[in-house]
């Protein structure tokens, strides 16, 4: 009898060692190992940090949980966002959102269909429809409260199961021999705890404390604007952005709910007149309301009124990032462009999709060094149409803003004019406006089209001296504003991606 129990707890011991040295050899093999870290900050369940549940973050945060990765998101205030921008998506964004299966987003939240754009100068308008009749009757841009769009996108990954979203400010990233394996960060009732996972993705925004690590960031701060809330009023062309090309810069109008329109009135510089001691009130009464179209005026001015005016930084960055072994950077905390034209949520969604469809064919995460490389062809695969929306931005901006120059003057009208002539003059440049054709080359040829629209209005019906410098000097102004901007943003990404090796990784072996 003794020798039996003998026997079976022999049996029993060995068993148990073999089972439990299999259970870690198949845990060291999916998960990160930190031994020198062994309390509740570990959460060893984890494939993807995301920092911040703005826009990039919450979309990003719900596509990957979708895919069946187990997703820790940590967002500084899970609260509704009040923000004075982000809140028109255009056709192509919400073509993107369609993509992500996250357009159900935009319902519920009063936002309302956007058609097209209407721009206003010295009195006179035109209508410029986006391009849609290929495209199913539901697609259209979408204006909205942005914090309404957040929080719904926020409250949809929530509902998966492996989707985590936690309240807390991340304030490092935690690195080991050059590989980043989570972040440092206090809870909201205080508490700094660590999390870990083979890959940490940085969406906290244009603010963003941890890009530096990941990227050079040259951040340009051209403008700010100036927010308002205009009530119960009727645009001038329902559905429809406007733009009035105004002295100094642009002013902007959309609806943002059934009964409110966003004006936003961009100050060029960094510096704005002061809303405490009602220099901004002034400003806004005596220089920018005579030139809004006379049927907001009214609103308009009960608006400064009421007193609710908020700035927000024009900021555009190219992206320009340190491939780092664990890390990723996406969103405004990677690259950003002038919030003129709306193409700010476009490029994000088509980054979550580009990323998506790269991570598709990846089982195991944790070979940070092959994953990395590997991730280099996000930055190449992107540049196309990010590129080509973030040039458009940062060309156009400089374009609808009024000079001294007289060579400038005269683009800026030619544009208006050339927009104004319909058919593929419009078309063209509004498909590109959109995001439903992001094509650079595309971008090119409509850009000095209008400057060579501009010289020949120049030279009719006789050419003079003085017209003929005037031209030269349009042509020149044109490439000095187009030419930088793609410099920064890469012209071999930009235009001939195919060429990069990035383009052609594949992903590594498991």
């Amino acid at each position: 009898m003794l020798a039996e129990c003998l026997f079976g707890g022999i049996v029993a011991v060995l068993l148990w060692f073999l089972l439990s040295r299999k259970s870690k050899e198949r845990n060291a093999g999916s998960l990160a190992e930190i031994p020198d870290v062994l309390d509740a900050s570990v959460d060893r369940g984890t494939d993807v940090i995301i920092v911040g549940a703005g826009v990039a973050g919450s979309a990003l945060a719900y596509t990957l949980g979708k895919d069946g990765r187990r997703v820790h998101v940590i967002e500084r205030d899970l609260s509704e966002p009040d923000r004075i921008v982000g809140e028109l998506l255009q056709p192509g964004g919400y073509l993107k959102l369609i993509e992500l299966g996250l357009d159900d987003c935009v319902e519920e939240i009063d936002a309302q269909r956007v058609l097209g754009y209407a721009l206003f100068k010295d009195g006179k308008n035109t209508k410029l429809s986006y391009p849609l009749e290929k495209y199913h009757s539901d697609v259209a841009g979408r204006s909205f409260h942005n914090g309404r769009f957040i929080q719904r996108m926020r409250e949809k990954a929530a509902t998966l199961p492996n989707v985590r979203l936690e309240q807390g400010t991340v304030n490092a990233l935690l690195e080991e021999n050059g590989i980043v394996k989570g972040v440092a960060y206090k809870t909201r009732a205080g508490e700094e705890l660590k999390a870990y996972a083979p890959l940490t993705i940085v969406c906290d925004g244009c603010f963003s404390n941890l890009r530096r690590s990941l990227c050079s960031p040259k951040v340009d701060v051209p403008s700010c604007f100036v927010g308002l809330v205009l009530e119960n009023c009727e645009l001038p062309f329902p559905n429809h952005g406007h733009v009035v090309l105004a002295d100094p810069s642009p002013i902007l109008f959309y609806p943002i709910s059934s009964t409110e329109v966003r004006c936003l009135v961009d100050v060029p510089g960094q510096k704005v007149p002061s809303i405490a001691n009602g220099e901004m009130a002034d400003y806004l009464k005596t220089v920018v309301a005579p030139q809004i179209p006379k049927e907001l005026y009214d609103s308009f001015i009960a608006a400064i009124d009421k007193g609710s005016m908020r700035t927000m930084p024009n900021k555009s960055m190219p992206a320009n990032p340190h491939p780092t072994p664990g890390a990723l950077l996406m969103g405004d905390a990677f690259n950003m462009r002038h919030p003129l034209t709306g193409g700010g949520m476009t490029v994000a969604l088509a980054d979550i999709v580009v990323l998506r469809n790269l991570f598709k064919p990846l089982r195991n995460l944790h070979d940070a060094s092959a994953l990395c490389k590997y991730l280099e062809a996000f930055y190449t695969l992107r540049k196309p149409v990010a590129s080509t929306i973030n040039t458009l931005a940062g060309a156009l901006y400089k374009v609808f803003c009024a000079s001294p120059d007289q060579a400038r003057n005269e683009m800026r009208q030619a544009c208006f004019d050339y927009l104004s002539l319909g058919g593929v003059f419009s078309t063209g440049p509004v498909a590109l406006l959109s995001g439903l054709n992001p094509r650079p080359f595309s971008l090119v040829a409509h850009f000095f089209a209008v400057a060579i629209y501009g010289v020949g209005r120049l030279l009719v019906p006789f050419p003079s001296p003085k017209r003929l410098w005037i031209g030269a000097r349009l042509i020149s102004s044109a490439s000095g504003i187009i030419f930088p901007i793609m410099r920064a943003e890469g012209f071999r990404q930009m235009f001939f991606p195919a060429t990069i090796p990035a383009y052609y990784r594949a992903p590594p072996s498991d």
